[in-house]
């Protein structure tokens, strides 16, 4: 594992995610109570046994900087690094990066070295857990120039993925991005007997799903980006190179999920409540590493909670119910407050004795205010809700943007440090 680096791409502006990501890249944004979702590919790589880990980012990339810098430290005898690589003018570039592959090529300095043999590129939105040592075996026993993980899906949602025919061998014969028409659908579809072929049960999933995971041979990197018009690894590097070079499928049948829109961070968040939830941060097989805060223990007086994740550091008052929701750190919780299938990410400090005797009803303070009502809702950090406040989207509207939230596939969207005045009804 000494001879891979692992490339974690950090995505664009995050416009689908907004307004999480106003003021933070997309890997940064937090995750699960406690975590950030750049924490799950890092977490992958070390309990692969990859320690030599770069985190490609060029938009609102300080948050992650201190994320990183603050969680993931290691023996300076042991060769490993997480390192933060943001998008830079240099002397043969001063323009953003123009995609996933541009990103790459930016940074090939850091693949083109003595040592590395191989190329791992992530991306920095996805929830799932993988043992990349598996991908990496198939890769080399196969002797491919390139290794692709994909998934099986159903129909339903092969049209808004990358869709890969394999032959017998795994090997990738033929790659569409989203496709759209039935024609297209119908000569990219996988017959379930050739998913059955490797070990995994089809269960209706006819189609083959690039879960946007890569191993390339170094070499192969390299040469494959001297192209400038390679901008892109779904659109022009895994389509010509496939034409070209060896490009084996490896098939992958656990749980993963692309979080890069409000309602898909909203219902795997969300998931995460079950009792046997598809997803398990305290899985023994694959820890989830994140930033030690020392925080003190959730203290939870005269209140209701069912179905929850409660972080450190919380605080329920008497009174309160919490249901099928992820309260994060620091969050607070007034008396007789309602918070129903709701993400409330929670702060990032409390606020002193003095700071409180300042607040009113049109400056509340940080936290869920007494007698509120917030359901189906994602309440960002820092964020002051007064008394009696009601976020219940009564009207079911679909889409709406107000003074500091807005409204996507249903679900409000707190800004981060919004203020929500005493008897608010949103």
């Amino acid at each position: 594992m000494k001879d891979v680096v692992s490339l974690i791409l950090g995505g664009g502006q995050g416009t689908r995610l907004y307004p999480l990501t106003k003021y933070r890249s997309k890997p940064a944004v937090p995750i699960g109570g406690k975590y950030r979702l750049i924490d799950i590919p890092i977490s992958n790589c070390l309990n692969s046994g990859l320690n030599r880990i770069y985190v490609l980012t060029q938009f609102l990339s300080a948050s992650l900087h201190q994320h990183i810098t603050r969680s993931y430290n290691f023996d300076v005898f042991g060769g490993g690094f997480v390192e933060l690589l943001a998008a830079q003018q240099t002397m043969d570039s001063t323009s953003w990066y123009e995609g996933t592959a541009d990103a790459i090529r930016r940074n090939i300095t850091y693949v083109d070295k003595p040592g590395v043999h191989d190329a791992l590129i992530l991306s920095g939105d996805q929830l799932y857990r993988m043992e990349y040592e598996k991908l990496i075996e198939t890769h080399r026993k196969n002797n491919a120039d390139i290794t692709i993980a994909v998934i099986p899906v159903h129909r339903a949602a092969a049209s808004s993925l990358g869709i890969m025919k394999l032959s017998e061998d795994a090997r990738v014969t033929a790659f569409v991005e989203k496709p759209k028409t039935d024609e297209l659908l119908d000569a990219h579809r996988t017959p379930a007997s050739s998913i059955e072929k490797n070990g995994i049960a089809a269960k209706g999933r006819e189609y083959l799903a690039s879960m946007g995971i890569y191993l390339f041979k170094k070499e192969v990197l390299v040469d494959s980006l001297r192209d400038p018009l390679n901008t892109d690894f779904g659109k022009h590097v895994i389509p010509n190179s496939i034409k070209q070079r060896k490009v084996q499928g490896f098939l992958f049948d656990g749980y993963w999920e692309d979080v890069g829109t409000i309602a898909a961070y909203f219902e795997a968040s969300l998931l995460l409540t079950d009792e046997k939830p598809p997803f398990y941060f305290q899985s023994e097989d694959g820890p989830i590493f994140t930033r030690r805060r020392f925080l003190p223990a959730s203290k939870v007086m005269a209140a209701t909670v069912k179905r929850a994740l409660l972080s450190d550091g919380c605080l329920l008052y008497d009174g309160s119910h919490v249901e099928h929701s992820i309260i994060g750190v620091r969050s607070l919780i007034g008396k007789k407050a309602t918070v129903k299938d709701c993400i409330i990410i929670g702060a990032d400090r409390y606020e002193s004795e003095e700071e409180r005797s300042r607040n009113t009803p049109a400056h509340p303070a940080i936290g869920i205010g007494e007698g509120s009502h917030v359901e189906r809702a994602i309440v960002d950090k820092n964020v002051r809700i007064g008394r009696n406040v009601r976020i219940l989207n009564e009207k079911q509207v679909q889409e709406a943007d107000g003074p500091q939230y807005c409204i996507r596939d249903g679900i409000v969207v707190i800004a981060k440090d919004a203020i929500i005045p005493d008897g608010t009804i949103i």
